[in-house]
């Protein structure tokens, strides 16, 4: 048998990655995307893959190198309509192609970004969001001069005007369309300069479109006054439903047309609560109903990773309408659980550990069908009948690399926080393992902060391991998957229990037998980033620190962020000039004359969401004090490099992130 070697940097080329499935409505088949990397071109494609539920080799169904994604199965199963940048690198369509076989054609010619789509159940039309580009970028289209000049100003009018990995956004707002599935004919059924429509699902009866917007005066002033809308398909006016103020999501008719699922919670700037599956009468005959609340936990997807995120799926409604399907995450876990009308009936269909990536019944709920995460392995396509208990692995992705690979140990731990709180944690260990050895470490701090680590692939962490390091991570106070309390510890309060429950979780490290505490180092990225800045300027038993995409200064944080004024209400919800010495106190910046920790500043330079200015500032600012620094800028990437960078780039970032830890923890 060949000799396992330990995860390479360069095995970012080599992974495939699972991206989104559905299963067919006759339970017979699952179509799935699946992304692969282009060395050369240094490009991601993607094609559509099938695989028979009953078992058996997958089949590639779509070729070539483009991005053909999001696939939806016609109601009668005989078509798929997925997106594709076939036609026009730059602008993605609706494509159908038959189950049977034959070429996809476009259906759509739309100018601008295409969202989520639907079928309607007599499979004539489908209904999606969109977003047309703007005339001038039209206009620069058509003329070649124009095109080579580029832009020559832009006219900004509202608050929220860029996005990470986006950049600066359109004037053009998203829109609810409905297009005819035999010739491609569009309807535009909303229309607005200020107000977006978005997450359209049809009714049962195909009579009525529901969907969200925030139609106050100025929406980005108040982006948590979010409606729900029910509009007739043939179009018209809609009919606002009524619900609780507050941000909501992902609404769903049930089967027989009478009610509203949807995932929100209710009132406004309070980031910690839990989002909560609600039901509401399409008629508002009643108030809407909070069924998950009283359980404390979060209906959400995400688990950070850095190979190929959860995607949300809207609550989906049993064939009777008597229960409900969602994922809601917890103790580093993404699960299915389902839970009745009534809400009294709570129960989990696919347990942990790991986490429910996405999934999809088949028109008569005999067969549940999921992508699964886990620990070691990034995602497969799975099949169970609905009791979740006899669960069936259909696809073998990655499986002879990940067999040629040796991933060390892993060890899960509960430890207790200094104020008692007993918080989860993992330790990676490397190849090879000997206890009697002592070992560099290196701490890991995820972003978010409400968001969670847990029982998911991250090549970073292999890869790390793979070249003499113990690598360890936690989800302190202030992250998700532990309740309210667990997230709402460090609001307004940045730097204080997060802090401690990371010292707490160093500590627990430090004391470990195979641990030398002379060689600990420590990173992490965004709100990571923040912590690991933090760290330094707070005390100095880290002998290494990497800082990523981080924030360092909420004074000149607010405003600069794609993000805008909002994280005021992550903190205290008053503006710097109303309280400087709040948002001074929770700024790294404010401490980091303190530091002498050898520090390593990466920032991307197109990162929106943390602008690279908090990088510089912590740079300069170690350079001035003769501290230990270098700084890594990689262009073109937004915040989320490390995650969904261009490959080369990526690749480069690792490199550099243990080439600093070896100079400090190894020498």
């Amino acid at each position: 048998m060949p000799r396992k070697i330990p995860m390479q940097a360069e095995d970012l080329y080599l992974f495939t990655l699972i991206t989104s499935s559905e299963i067919s409505p006759n339970g017979k088949h699952i179509v799935y995307s699946l992304q692969r990397v282009d060395k050369e071109k240094e490009k991601k494609y993607i094609n559509l893959w099938i695989v028979s539920t009953r078992g058996g080799r997958a089949k590639q169904f779509t070729f070539g190198d483009q991005v053909d994604t999001m696939p939806k199965w016609s109601p009668d199963g005989s078509t798929i309509a997925f997106l594709s940048n076939r036609g026009d690198e730059k602008q993605n369509q609706i494509y159908l192609i038959p189950l049977d076989g034959g070429e996809a054609r476009p259906l759509t010619k739309f100018q601008g970004n295409i969202g989520k789509f639907e079928w309607s159940p007599n499979r004539k039309q489908l209904v999606l969001e969109s977003q047309k580009k703007d005339p001038q970028e039209l206009e620069r289209e058509k003329d070649e001069q124009k095109k080579k000049l580029g832009v020559v100003d832009r006219h900004i009018t509202r608050l929220f005007y860029k996005m990470d990995g986006e950049g600066y956004l359109p004037k053009e707002r998203w829109h609810i369309w409905t297009v005819n599935a035999r010739t491609g004919r569009g309807k535009q059924l909303t229309d607005s300069n200020i107000h977006d429509e978005w997450n359209p699902r049809w009714s049962p009866d195909g009579k009525h479109i529901v969907y969200c917007s925030n139609i106050t005066p100025d929406p980005d002033r108040d982006p948590d006054a979010v409606d729900i809308f029910i509009l007739p398909a043939s179009g018209g006016e809609p009919t606002k439903v009524n619900t609780p103020y507050g941000p909501k999501n992902l609404p769903s008719f049930s089967p027989d047309g009478h009610w509203i699922a949807y995932i929100g919670n209710e009132g406004t700037g309070d980031w910690w609560k839990n989002d909560n599956l609600w039901i509401v009468p399409a008629d508002s005959s009643q108030t809407a109903i909070n069924l998950t609340g009283k359980y404390d936990l979060h209906v959400n997807e995400y688990t950070i990773n850095d190979m190929g995120s959860p995607a949300k799926i809207p609550p989906t409604w049993s064939k009777d309408g008597e229960c409900l399907y969602f994922q809601t995450i917890h103790h580093g876990s993404t699960l299915l659980k389902s839970i009745d009308r009534r809400g009294e009936h709570l129960q989990t269909i696919i347990e942990g550990p790991g986490v429910v990536k996405d999934f999809s019944l088949d028109k008569e709920n005999r067969l549940l069908a999921y992508s699964l995460g886990e620990m070691k392995d990034p995602c497969q396509i799975w099949v169970t009948k609905l009791d979740g208990k006899h669960s069936r692995c259909l696809t073998r992705v990655n499986q002879k690399l990940l067999k040629a690979r040796d991933l060390g140990e892993i060890e899960e731990v509960w430890f207790e926080g200094l104020q008692g709180d007993k918080l989860q944690g993992w330790i990676l260990k490397p190849p090879g393992f000997d206890p009697q050895k002592k070992y560099p470490s290196i701490l890991e701090i995820h972003g978010g902060p409400l968001v969670q680590y847990g029982h998911f692939f991250m090549h970073e962490f292999f890869f790390l391991t793979a070249n003499g390091y113990v690598v360890y991570f936690s989800n302190p106070r202030g992250g998700r998957g532990y309740g309210e309390a667990h997230g709402r510890a460090i609001w307004s309060n940045w730097g204080e229990a997060d802090y401690a429950d990371l010292m707490a979780w160093a500590d627990f490290i430090e004391r470990q037998p195979y641990i030398d505490k002379d060689r600990m180092g420590v990173t992490g990225g965004s709100y990571g980033g923040f912590m690991t800045t933090w760290i330094i300027g707070h005390t100095d038993r880290f002998k290494a620190a990497v800082t990523q995409r981080q924030l360092s200064n909420f004074v000149d944080f607010w405003g600069s962020t794609d993000f805008n004024w909002i994280w005021q209400q992550m903190f205290f919800d008053r503006r710097p000039w109303e309280d400087l010495e709040k948002y001074w106190h929770h700024s790294p910046m404010k401490y980091i004359g303190n530091a002498k920790t050898p520090t390593l500043v990466i920032h991307s330079e197109q990162d929106m969401r943390c602008p690279i200015a908090q990088g510089e500032q912590v740079y300069v600012a170690l350079k001035t004090l003769g501290v230990e620094t270098e700084m890594v800028h990689f262009p073109d990437e937004p915040h989320g490099l490390s995650r969904i960078g261009r490959t080369d780039r990526r690749i480069a970032r690792l490199k550099h992130i243990l080439r600093w830890f070896d100079k400090y923890l190894k020498t």
